[in-house]
């Protein structure tokens, strides 16, 4: 199956979850929030919340700056 993981489509095992995207890009995952299809997911959802055919993942990770 295919999603848009930032912008680009990637191909992904069927029963991806947003944390299977998110150790798929080997991200480490402090100071990171992930939208899937414009809905922020909690991080204590991640585990469980599929990434369908077709969806909208977008990893954002928090900078410092002024």
């Amino acid at each position: 199956m295919k999603a848009q993981v930032n912008g680009s489509f990637r191909e992904l095992a069927e029963g991806a979850t947003v944390a299977s995207v998110v150790e798929l890009l080997g991200i480490v995952t402090g100071g990171i929030a992930v939208a899937l299809d414009d809905a922020v997911v909690p991080r204590s959802e991640w585990g469980s919340t599929p990434v369908l055919d077709g969806s909208r993942v977008e990893i954002l990770t928090a900078t410092q700056g002024g």
